[in-house]
């Protein structure tokens, strides 16, 4: 479960950055694409705050589409799932959006 692994990732950036004041929401933006599952970053980073200055923050998440561009047709594809192929059946395709990880923001009291 790599979203555990997300969620210390985010503890340790948004800790090193608020100098210990209460954090009451944490923005992310999560693409589709990404392999992060939303519910599972959620239930992760509860449980990792735990006891943390960030005990209780919302976690927001942003969740972009994804977005492919084919080589061979030259087509821009919207595309969600982890199958990358275009409809004229290409593989070679380019992830164009849809795989960001990003701290957007965090609100401190």
């Amino acid at each position: 479960m790599h979203e555990l692994a997300v969620a210390e990732s985010v503890l340790d950036n948004v800790s090193a950055h608020t100098g210990g004041s209460r954090v009451t929401v944490v923005r992310l933006r999560i693409g589709r694409l990404s392999g992060v599952e939303p519910d599972s970053l959620r239930f992760c980073f509860g449980l990792v705050t735990d006891g943390t200055p960030l005990d209780g923050a919302e976690l927001v998440i942003e969740e972009p589409g994804g977005r492919l561009h084919c080589e061979d047709c030259g087509r821009d594809i919207a595309r969600d799932d982890p199958i990358l192929l275009c409809p004229c059946g290409s593989a070679d395709v380019r992830v164009v959006s849809g795989r960001e990880l990003q701290l957007i923001s965090v609100e401190v009291v």
